[in-house]
């Protein structure tokens, strides 16, 4: 997939577009990517996504804005996996944000992307003040020179597929629902980071993730898989939090105890799956009351996985990438 950060020139060819922060990238965006690719294969363009960083929120309300399901890396590694041919990535700062709706149209859709079709959810709103939406553009489409479409809501269980909804269920614990409506196991990826070694000195040794999202939609302390270490997911368990019983720094770390695991893994990028949460996060009154719980986690952990045991076959890794 070809990555255009910011826009200096035009894109080199016309293009089926859609446009969005696609976070998470759920099953109601692939669903839409779907079709997009559809529909760019008949009309014979690249099918292009058109996103923005940072998250237009963070830009306007940044202590108000939502927790990211994604990185940006994260994102458009989903993308491609998705089968998309292009993305733009548009740096949302004060210039884009004060464009008009028509100028968004003329200035960026038509001349910068050479948009020829474009896809769009039903809830897409664009130029200042969110000015401009699928009527406006109705309004434009000849003269912009393109064909229209939107995308009606895709529902799971009666719920609608959205960010919020993905958020809400892994705020709340409820892997199996975020599961279901991102159509994979939520996952986390990063860097193998250097930390404070505790946990080798009580013999859980961790690998400590590093953690690139503003804050993580989930805590607490879960079974999971890893990616990255070989043909097939390694099991272990997570603890995703603040670590309340050996540091008051407040800082959110991702530690993952690899079950039967002696590699030196620094600086390798692993992808982290959530499966099920054991706990929360809890303060204990000292180190051996710790380990102790530590030890009962990783035992419902392993039991967990044993009887589940597809997740840790080699076809389950397809499980990191959506299914469309």
């Amino acid at each position: 997939m070809r990555v255009f950060r910011g826009l200096t020139t035009r894109l080199p060819d016309p293009a089926a577009i859609t446009i969005g922060n696609f976070d998470g990238v759920h099953q109601g965006h692939q669903a839409l990517l779907a079709r997009l690719m559809q529909q760019a294969w008949a009309r014979g363009l690249p099918s292009t996504v058109v996103t923005f960083e940072p998250h237009p929120r963070e830009f306007f309300t940044p202590q108000a804005a939502p927790v990211r399901l994604t990185s940006l890396r994260e994102k458009l590694e989903l993308l491609a996996a998705c089968g998309v041919a292009q993305t733009v990535v548009l740096p949302f700062n004060h210039t884009l944000a004060s464009q008009t709706a028509e100028q968004f149209m003329y200035d960026t859709l038509r001349d910068q992307l050479q948009c020829r079709y474009l896809l769009i959810g039903d809830d897409f709103r664009f130029g200042q003040r969110r000015s401009g939406d699928f009527q406006t553009l109705q309004q434009h489409a000849a003269q912009l020179g393109l064909a229209l479409e939107a995308m009606t809501t895709i529902e799971h269980a009666g719920l609608r597929a959205s960010s919020t909804a993905v958020r809400a269920a892994l705020a709340q614990g409820e892997l199996a629902s975020a599961t279901a409506l991102l159509g994979r196991p939520y996952r986390i990826s990063g860097r193998v980071m250097h930390g404070n070694k505790l946990g080798r000195t009580i013999g859980y040794p961790t690998a400590n993730v590093q953690i690139k999202h503003n804050r993580p939609p989930l805590s607490g302390i879960f079974a999971v898989s890893v990616d990255g270490l070989g043909d097939r997911p390694w099991p272990g368990a997570a603890s995703l939090g603040v670590r309340p019983t050996v540091t008051n720094d407040g800082l959110v770390t991702l530690e993952v105890y690899l079950f039967n695991f002696d590699r030196q893994i620094y600086g390798q990028h692993l992808g982290v799956r959530f499966h099920h949460k054991l706990r929360d996060e809890a303060r204990f009154p000292d180190l051996p009351t710790l380990v102790e719980r530590i030890g009962q986690d990783v035992t419902e952990a392993q039991a967990y996985f044993a009887q589940h045991p597809a997740l840790l076959q080699p076809e389950a890794l397809a499980l990191a990438q959506p299914l469309i």
